[in-house]
């Protein structure tokens, strides 16, 4: 009987005794005879970190995700790193994590930059004049006005009764409560103080309302005939817009002699000119009420508007120290000085975008400034000093760089807050 056939190679081998012995064979180290010894696998490079503690493919390719994200430890991130020098597939992977984090990320925002039609505006003025410029005075109170105007058609008519805080001073902290529609009405009605000094028709109050000239009786009397009234927010910001562009137009066209009107605000008078930087002033600092009421981010005005503010509000210190004087209500006492005579005199330091230096006379606002007759000088950031003129800051609590008699200085701080009103 003949036996099994077996394939060349698969069935027991004759070694030339005639026995066969059984295939793969071991020996006695469990090595199968015929066959090569196992070589060990390399070992790694060295790393170049080498306290490092050691982390497995399967472990580093689990970080890839963190390192993308930037959430790994140092030591995490330094192994992962080495890793991928080494590891093609770990390298693609890591590339395309680190581009999905990068649609993660929030989108800068998509509103314009407020100083951009500034911008644009000078740029296209500097090649081509307008053949009936706004005055240099005015300036300000269009840029102002337009920047107030954009935050109201952005907020939409949703916003019109949405609470807001004002504020000022008169001599500790005031503050009301009204709604957004109430604060523009405000400022249409003040601008209308302007209208009448211009001969516009009044278009701030309502037909047949007799309105007073101080800004707070003015302001009172168009919110107590407001309350019956049915005006939509949008037919308000219209009624102030349509205004502030008469203003505009008609000082355009009037030429500088325009400048030197006076505007009547019931207990002082303002001329034209610095009428218009106080109306830049009111609507920069609503808008910015408005804008904190609704949590919205608004810029100060662009440094060579902020400047005409500043300098506004120091050339009626003096003034408003007098007053201060008059009323019993300052710390350093007073000395005789002739109109147009050197007096005792303050610097006023302004840093900041928009800042400058201001040499105030102290015993009368008709002496004469002087620095050889300094006695005392305070430096305050631009936008801090406005804040303080508009009654937001209070003079006890603001931050400012002072040398020199103190209790003038005190005055001069009580004084700039004075300025401030409804």
């Amino acid at each position: 009987m003949s036996g099994p056939a077996y394939r060349n190679g698969d069935g027991p081998q004759d070694q030339g005794d005639g026995l066969p012995r059984v295939p793969n064979q071991r020996d006695q180290s469990g090595t199968p005879r015929g066959l090569p010894a196992p070589v060990d696998p390399p070992a790694p490079p060295p790393s170049p970190h080498p306290g490092l503690p050691p982390y497995d493919h399967g472990t580093l390719k689990s970080l890839l995700g963190a390192w993308a994200l930037a959430v790994c430890s140092r030591d995490e991130s330094l192994a992962v790193e080495d890793h991928l020098t080494d590891c093609a597939a770990c390298a693609d992977e890591a590339l395309r994590l680190r581009d999905a984090v990068r649609l993660l990320h929030h989108e800068d925002s998509l509103d314009l930059d407020p100083l951009l039609r500034a911008r644009v505006l000078e740029g296209c003025l500097g090649r081509r004049p307008a053949r009936i410029p706004v005055p240099e005075w005015a300036g300000p109170y269009d840029a102002e006005a337009a920047r107030l105007d954009a935050l109201l058609r952005d907020l939409g008519d949703n916003y019109w009764q949405e609470p807001v805080e004002l504020r000022w001073y008169d001599g500790a902290p005031v503050t009301r409560k009204v709604t957004v529609g109430q604060v523009i009405a405000h400022l249409a009605t003040v601008d209308g103080l302007l209208a009448a000094a211009l001969d516009l028709p009044g278009t701030d109050r309502p037909a047949g309302l007799d309105l007073p000239l101080d800004p707070a009786g003015r302001t009172d009397a168009l919110w107590t005939a407001q309350r019956t009234a049915a005006e939509k927010g949008a037919e308000l910001r219209d009624t102030w817009r349509g205004q502030s562009h008469a203003l505009l137009r008609t000082v355009s066209f009037a030429g500088g002699g325009a400048a030197a009107i006076g505007v009547d605000y019931g207990s002082f008078t303002l001329p034209l000119k610095d009428a218009f930087v106080d109306r830049a002033f009111e609507c920069w600092i609503h808008a910015g009420d408005i804008a904190e009421a609704v949590a919205y981010p608004y810029d100060p005005p662009a440094p060579r508007n902020l400047n005409r503010m500043i300098d506004l509000a120091a050339r009626m210190l003096p003034t408003a120290l007098a007053v201060r004087r008059r009323d019993g209500l300052a710390d350093s006492a007073a000395r005789l000085a002739d109109a147009g005579t050197p007096g005792r005199s303050l610097l006023l330091d302004i840093e900041g975008a928009g800042g400058g230096r201001w040499c105030l006379p102290l015993d009368s606002p008709g002496a004469v400034a002087s620095q050889d007759h300094t006695v005392a000088q305070v430096a305050l950031d631009g936008v801090e000093f406005c804040q303080l003129a508009a009654g937001h800051l209070e003079p006890e609590r603001i931050a400012v760089g002072q040398s020199g008699d103190r209790a003038v200085i005190r005055d001069v701080l009580y004084a700039a807050a004075s300025l401030s009103r409804l």
